[in-house]
């Protein structure tokens, strides 16, 4: 059965945001910015992986970002952020607040990590393995 989206004031969800748009990637990268720091905050992520859920960042656009923000950032770290909320997102709604923070970088059984923690899967496999990761725990909490 499917279900209506609430209708919320200044924003349509009928179409995905044309990260195209400079425009666009202006008015969602200060959030972005703000909410993966916080959830890098909360995993206890070193600057270094930080950078690398960013694409590889360098040392002095991170800084840089992380000083004063950007004004607007590229679609691929947009795209990627968005992925890493998902999976902040899940993580949190599987598990106590403790583990949630923790899951990404314990070693992981799953045969997609082998062995591995799930961030240094993500670090290596580039925005298909994001996707892996947020379908896995979507999958697991029970969506689609």
């Amino acid at each position: 059965m499917a279900t209506m989206q609430q209708p919320v004031i200044g924003f349509v969800w009928d179409t995905a945001v044309d990260l195209s748009k400079k425009e666009k990637r202006a008015r969602l990268s200060p959030a972005a910015i703000k909410g993966l720091f916080r959830i890098a905050e909360h995993w206890k992520l070193r600057d270094n992986d930080t950078r690398a859920l960013l694409g590889g960042m360098s040392s002095g656009s991170f800084y840089a970002l992380k000083g004063r923000g950007v004004k607007a950032l590229a679609e691929d770290q947009l795209t990627r952020i968005s992925l890493v909320v998902g999976i902040y997102k899940a993580l949190n709604i599987l598990y106590s607040q403790k583990l949630a923070d923790a899951w990404i970088t314990l070693p992981n059984t799953n045969p997609m990590f082998a062995g591995n923690s799930p961030l240094n899967y993500l670090k290596s496999g580039g925005i298909p393995a994001f996707l892996r990761v947020r379908q896995l725990l979507d999958v697991r909490r029970g969506g689609r």
